[in-house]
């Protein structure tokens, strides 16, 4: 959920397992998705404009709990909420290290730190 880009966040380790999860997002035409390399996946779809949807509160903080655990049981994160940290890192206003599709974004000098492709920007 990158709130001021509408951007796809994926973090991962293999390009396969991250382009399975992308893939995932997707087909649900935006939301939350999880991958391991065992072809076990997880989905939240956020139907409206990918950050949002009109389905049923419970059932999604279910679904929302399920696919949590999973990054944090099966993939290892010790982050105590990993897809809001990542979705935060996504608003480039606030200050200190953000994430963009141009690379990582200090926000206090505001230049870029690693410009993707190598670009010095």
């Amino acid at each position: 959920m990158a709130h001021d880009s509408h951007n796809i966040i994926v973090v991962g380790c293999s390009d396969e397992d991250m382009t399975r999860a992308v893939n995932l997002i997707i087909d649900t035409k935006g939301g939350i998705s999880a991958v391991n390399d065992e072809d076990e996946s997880y989905t939240l779809a956020l139907d409206i404009g990918g950050i949002m949807t009109n389905r049923d509160g419970f059932k999604v903080a279910k679904e929302y709990q399920e696919i949590d655990n999973f990054v944090k049981d099966s993939l290892g994160s010790t982050l105590s909420s990993p897809f809001m940290t990542l979705s935060f890192m996504a608003l480039l206003v606030i200050p200190e290290i953000k994430l963009s599709d141009q690379g990582l974004f200090d926000g206090r000098s505001f230049h870029f730190i690693l410009p993707c492709r190598g670009e010095n920007l």
